[in-house]
């Protein structure tokens, strides 16, 4: 599936400024034209897309969540 594929509305591109992580689930802070976006993730998430501090991403706005692609 690609990025385009994805039907999401509103899409933020950024940096990842911080990552959190913790046991199972991971704070991500992106920093991106409109401010600071937060996600929460599975730490598996974070080491299967290798997300590191300064990794290019996409955050994926839905109502109830937020959704990250590295670019």
């Amino acid at each position: 599936m690609t990025i385009k594929a994805i039907n999401v509305r509103n899409q933020f591109k950024g940096t990842i400024k911080e990552i959190v992580l913790g046991d199972v689930l991971s704070e991500i802070d992106v920093q991106t034209a409109a401010g600071i976006v937060t996600s929460v993730i599975t730490t598996r998430s974070v080491r299967e897309l290798e997300l590191d501090v300064g990794s290019e991403v996409i955050a994926f706005v839905k109502s109830t969540e937020v959704s990250i692609a590295k670019l």
